[in-house]
């Protein structure tokens, strides 16, 4: 089985040498689609490929990644942004994974942010297609395909390692055209309108386009997730009840989620009530996030913070060893983190003076 890697890209000169240096170990066939460079993307794409194309950029990610597609010719086809990497390891499962074939459509895992080395934000995307099953993405922003065929789901992870920021509010001006001509946003472009509203800070309007999302019809990871992005800005407005209320009516789509329980931990930690954040730190670690929900998965959320959290709750309380237990337990998970290893010293000197 043969591999068509596809990819579209804009002044990407910083990087797009070292996403096609990892292309080039797995791909039968390079595609690169141009909106418009004035860089040297173009210069340094030909020493990985020759099969370079042009778009007319439209303000439309899917229209781009389809005629990107088009131009595939193995038996599958794969989409990468040019800021991403994938290690020799993740090379090599990718090449068994298409070697092997029997699938339709493939999820990999997205390692989407980072501490250092250690990923922090994870889910899994859909990655790789039969090119005879004339897949396609829709929605301008945030493209996605929808699932059909037999999937399979592959330990190889792809790495978002940007180094420079998106351009400012792109997502949210292509999401405001299209409402100003007239197209109704649905369920899953509303949700990541009121995530890019969120995210410059326009929180009232956030706050309607949200909560019209969670009422409607719509998948329910994205409804966690608008549940819990309703809190923080509600938190940012000082509106504690109703972001309580918010956090809570996520509870009703799937058990606690990890991120969800460390808030009610802070919240009942800045409270003085110890027992209570010990109670919800507690079941942050019990949480059942797994990205092979498909949703988004906080990491730090899921063992680190709660980890420390727990360890100064413990701490205060006078259960030192208990306490130690969550600094190991934390340290495993970022062993050269500074917090983890303050504690480890205080730790060490108040264990040696008993």
């Amino acid at each position: 089985m043969t591999l068509s890697v596809c990819l579209i890209v804009r002044n990407e000169e910083e990087v797009i040498g070292r996403v096609l240096e990892c292309a080039s170990k797995f791909a039968d066939q390079i595609v690169v689609v141009d909106s418009g460079s004035t860089d040297a993307t173009l210069e340094i794409a030909r020493r990985y490929t020759s099969d370079i194309h042009s778009f007319e950029w439209e303000e439309d990610f899917s229209a781009a990644r389809n005629y990107a597609f088009s131009f595939a010719v193995s038996d599958y086809v794969m989409w990468l942004d040019a800021d991403d990497v994938v290690t020799d390891e993740n090379c090599e499962r990718i090449r068994g994974l298409v070697a092997e074939g029997g699938f339709d459509m493939a999820y990999l895992l997205y390692a989407a942010a980072f501490d250092g080395d250690n990923p922090t934000f994870i889910y899994y995307r859909e990655r790789i297609f039969r090119r005879s099953g004339n897949y396609k993405f829709s929605g301008a922003v945030h493209e996605a395909v929808a699932p059909r065929g037999k999937k399979v789901f592959s330990s190889a992870c792809v790495e978002h390692r940007k180094i420079k920021p998106a351009e400012p509010m792109r997502n949210l001006r292509i999401y405001q055209k299209q409402i100003k001509d007239g197209k109704k946003l649905d369920a899953r472009s509303l949700f990541y309108y009121g995530r890019e509203l969120m995210y410059n800070n326009m929180y009232i309007e956030a706050i309607a386009v949200l909560r019209r999302f969670i009422e409607g019809d719509g998948w329910s990871e994205n409804k966690i997730e608008a549940c819990i992005n309703l809190c923080r800005i509600l938190l940012a407005l000082g509106r504690d009840k109703e972001a309580v209320e918010s956090l809570l009516y996520s509870f009703t789509f799937s058990p606690p989620r990890a991120e969800a329980c460390c808030i009610l931990g802070e919240r009942f930690l800045n409270s003085g009530d110890y027992n209570s954040a010990i109670y919800w730190y507690t079941r942050a670690l019990d949480g059942n996030d797994k990205p092979e929900s498909g949703g988004f998965v906080n990491i730090d959320f899921c063992e680190f913070i709660p980890c420390m959290q727990l360890c100064m709750l413990y701490d205060k309380l006078g259960k030192t060893e208990l306490a130690l237990s969550y600094n190991e337990r934390a340290g495993k998970a970022k062993p050269r983190n500074e917090n983890y290893l303050k504690n480890k010293q205080y730790f060490k000197e108040k264990l040696s003076q008993r």
